[in-house]
């Protein structure tokens, strides 16, 4: 019985239920768009450009958001993140002539604050929840969020793609946009007022970490995510749909499995990897991020020599799948544990800004890389990118002493 649950676990499961029903209207609108307007007839860089926005948006609301959520509460930034989300949906609903680039980029560029908001209140959070010296625990909490979030993700990408083929593009939207509306309402009914509020309320200059392990975090993190987007975002789906000639539905379908089996991986990271007395730090990191980016370059070099691009593309892209999803695991939970503890927003802002710039800058080079080389040469940079994260993390500080990871 929810009754009988601790406040924290409430509170947990809250917040990873706005996670949820926000993630699915992500999915499913970033597919429904890139879909839709390839149907039309934009071109790789075209696509790219819709969500160059969304990207640089969210580059812009993490930094300054982590300070807001400090000041202000994180239930106020995550209950803003979803009432945000609900106004860019309404903003694809208007007649089809005012599709026009502009207005779906400013719809994106909204999406990309709510978004955001909503990432960085639900990671901020789950600080709070889990005593300092219960690590394992914190490992565990942010693995599960972070793992079944990508999940449903997966399954907005597959729901989006089957709206788009059986209802279209309006009535997709509209669905969406009234779900959100009663999951907010809940939200502000429920949510713990003045949770993440700092005691000390921070200038905004303190957006701008001056911590060495919060820096080399978010330098590795958006090399990561850097090299995840330059493939995966623009170029993979266009490449399925004209390359191997795929119809909507089962590129829907299979970016959609694809998501889901990421986020199963990332809910049992902490299972996977080895586990002892001593928390996962700078050795982890490096280790697996380097494991990382054999893959699109070995996927590159069979393309070179005349390999099946259907067979490389699909296996080495399930490879990838199951590698970046324990390094982004790690990646959240040695984020949230280095993070301060008074304002734990402020650092976690600052790190998902890392990330949505790595986000913004595999965006834009997916289309522009793939219109010009193709899949071969995403994947080169992939690599390339992987690699800067691998030699990046190798510089994080050791972990600090004293607490337990088995707890």
């Amino acid at each position: 019985m929810p009754s009988r649950l601790s406040p924290q676990v409430r509170q947990y499961l809250l917040i990873t239920g706005n996670y949820w029903a926000f993630t699915l209207t992500d999915g499913a609108l970033r597919m429904l768009v890139l879909l839709h307007f390839h149907q039309l007839g934009y071109s790789p860089l075209q696509l790219a450009m819709l969500f160059l926005f969304y990207e640089i948006f969210g580059v812009v609301t993490n930094l300054v958001g982590g300070w807001l959520g400090a000041r202000i509460g994180l239930n106020r930034t995550m209950n803003a993140g979803l009432a945000l989300q609900v106004v860019a949906l309404g903003m694809l609903l208007v007649p089809a002539a005012w599709l026009a680039v502009p207005w779906v980029m400013a719809a994106q560029a909204l999406s990309g604050v709510a978004k955001d908001l909503n990432k960085m209140s639900a990671k901020s959070s789950i600080k709070l929840l889990v005593p300092a010296n219960r690590q394992g625990t914190l490992f565990r909490w942010v693995a599960v969020l972070t793992g079944s979030k990508n999940a449903l993700k997966g399954v907005g990408f597959f729901a989006g793609g089957a709206l788009l083929t059986t209802i279209g593009f309006r009535p997709a939207i509209l669905i969406m946009a009234t779900c959100l509306t009663l999951v907010w309402l809940m939200s502000l009914a429920l949510l713990e007022r003045d949770l993440g509020r700092a005691r000390a309320r921070p200038k905004f200059r303190d957006i701008l970490s001056k911590s060495r392990a919060i820096n080399l975090l978010s330098g590795a993190r958006m090399f990561l995510f850097g090299a995840r987007d330059v493939w995966f975002v623009v170029a993979l789906p266009v490449f399925l749909a004209e390359v191997l000639g795929w119809d909507f539905w089962k590129v829907g379908g299979f970016m959609a499995a694809w998501v889901i089996g990421y986020g199963v991986v990332q809910s049992l990271a902490p299972h996977v990897m080895a586990r002892g007395s001593v928390p996962p730090g700078a050795p982890a990191a490096a280790g697996w991020a380097a494991l990382l980016a054999a893959v699109p370059a070995t996927m590159a070099l069979l393309l070179a020599q005349g390999a099946s691009p259907q067979w490389v593309v699909l296996a080495g892209l399930a490879v990838f799948g199951a590698l970046f999803a324990i390094n982004s695991s790690l990646h959240s939970y040695l984020i949230v544990s280095h993070a301060s503890a008074d304002g734990v927003s402020l650092d976690v802002g600052f790190y998902y800004m890392a990330n949505a710039l790595g986000r913004l800058l595999g965006t834009v080079l997916s289309g522009w890389i793939y219109q010009a080389a193709g899949i071969r040469a995403c994947l080169v940079a992939s690599a390339v990118l992987v690699a800067l994260a691998a030699v990046t993390s190798l510089r994080l500080p050791r972990r600090h002493g004293g607490q337990e990871y088995g707890a």
